[in-house]
C-alpha cells in the first residue's frame, strides 16, 4: 500500500469514527434531555385508558420506520435540523417550568424530527411520515382539550341513544346527558362520550389509510368518515345499555357486561372503518391511483 493510499484509509477510519462518536454522543444527550417527558408518556400509555392507543401506535411506528430504513443517499440539513434542535430544547425547558405536559412531550418528538432532518435530511422526513404522524397520535392532548371535545359528544351520544330508545317504544325524559327511562336513570359520562373510542379509531384510520391508499385526499376522507362512526356506534352503546336495562336486567348497564359491551361495539366501529378503506381503495383503483408514497 503506498502512502497516499494508506492515508486515504487513515482518513476514512477517523471520519466514521467520529460519525459513530456523534451519534452515540447525540443519542446520550437526547436520552438525559427527553427521560422525563419519555417515562411520563410511558406511564399514560400504561394507567391512562385515554392514552392506552399508545401501547399499540408507538412499536408499529418503530417498526414501519425499521422496515422502510434509510433513503440513499442522504442529504443531511445541519441548518434547518439544528434548528428544530434548539427550538424543541426551549419548548422542552419551558413547559417544565409551566409543568405543561403535552408540550414536554410533544417538544420531545420535534427534537426527533430535528435529529432526522440534521443527519439525513428531509427526504428521510418524509419516507418516515406515518411513523412520525403515529408517534404524534399517541401523545395525549391536555386535559383542557379532552374536556371542551368529551362534553358536546356526551350530549350527542345521549340524544342519539335516546332517539333510538324512542324508537324501540322504550319511554324516554332527556336532560342534557342524563336519560330517564322508567325505574332507572341512565348518566352518559364522560368516560362514555365515546372520545377515547374516537381517539384510538382517528389513529387506526391514519395507520390504514397510510398502509392501504396512495392518495393523500383518500387517507384524510378516511379519517373522516371515521368520525361520524365513531360517534354513530357510540350513541348505539348509549341505546343497547338502556334497551338492555329496561328490558333485561339493570346490572346490564354496570361492571363487566358495560365494559364488553364497550369492546365489541369499539370492534364494530373499527370493522366498519376497515370496509370504509376498503371501498376508497376500490375507488383509487378505478380512477387509476398506483404507486405509494
Amino acid at each position: 500500500m503506498t502512502a497516499p493510499e494508506a492515508y486515504a484509509v487513515r482518513t476514512a477510519s477517523a471520519t466514521t469514527s467520529r460519525g459513530y462518536l456523534l451519534w452515540v454522543a447525540t443519542a446520550a444527550l437526547f436520552v438525559l434531555l427527553f427521560a422525563k417527558p419519555a417515562a411520563l408518556l410511558g406511564r399514560d400509555w400504561w394507567t391512562n385508558p385515554e392514552a392506552g392507543h399508545g401501547l399499540l401506535l408507538a412499536p408499529v411506528a418503530l417498526w414501519l420506520a425499521w422496515k422502510r430504513g434509510w433513503v440513499d443517499p442522504a442529504r443531511p440539513s445541519p441548518l434547518l435540523g439544528g434548528a428544530l434542535l434548539l427550538f424543541a430544547v426551549l419548548v422542552r425547558e419551558t413547559a417544565e417550568l409551566a409543568a405543561e405536559l403535552f408540550t414536554m412531550r410533544a417538544s420531545m418528538l420535534l427534537a426527533a424530527v430535528g435529529l432526522i432532518v440534521y443527519f439525513r435530511g428531509l427526504r428521510q422526513l418524509r419516507a418516515w411520515w406515518l411513523p412520525v404522524l403515529l408517534i404524534g397520535l399517541s401523545i395525549p392532548l391536555p386535559e383542557l382539550v379532552t374536556s371542551r371535545i368529551a362534553l358536546p359528544l356526551q350530549f350527542k351520544a345521549s340524544a342519539l341513544g335516546a332517539q333510538l330508545l324512542e324508537w324501540r317504544g322504550v319511554p324516554v325524559l332527556l336532560s342534557g346527558n342524563v336519560i330517564q327511562i322508567p325505574n332507572h336513570q341512565l348518566f352518559v359520562t364522560e368516560a362514555c362520550s365515546g372520545l377515547r373510542s374516537l381517539t384510538a379509531l382517528l389513529s387506526l384510520a391514519v395507520l390504514m389509510g397510510g398502509l392501504w391508499l396512495n392518495a393523500p385526499m383518500s387517507r384524510v376522507l378516511l379519517v373522516a368518515i371515521g368520525i361520524p362512526i365513531a360517534i354513530f356506534i357510540n350513541g348505539v352503546r348509549v341505546f343497547l345499555t338502556g334497551f338492555l336495562v329496561y328490558y333485561v336486567d339493570p346490572k346490564m348497564g354496570e361492571g363487566f357486561m358495560h365494559i364488553t359491551e364497550g369492546w365489541l361495539l369499539f370492534g364494530v366501529s373499527l370493522s366498519l372503518t376497515a370496509l370504509a378503506a376498503a371501498g376508497v381503495r376500490a375507488v383509487e383503483r378505478k380512477l387509476g391511483h398506483a404507486g405509494s408514497d
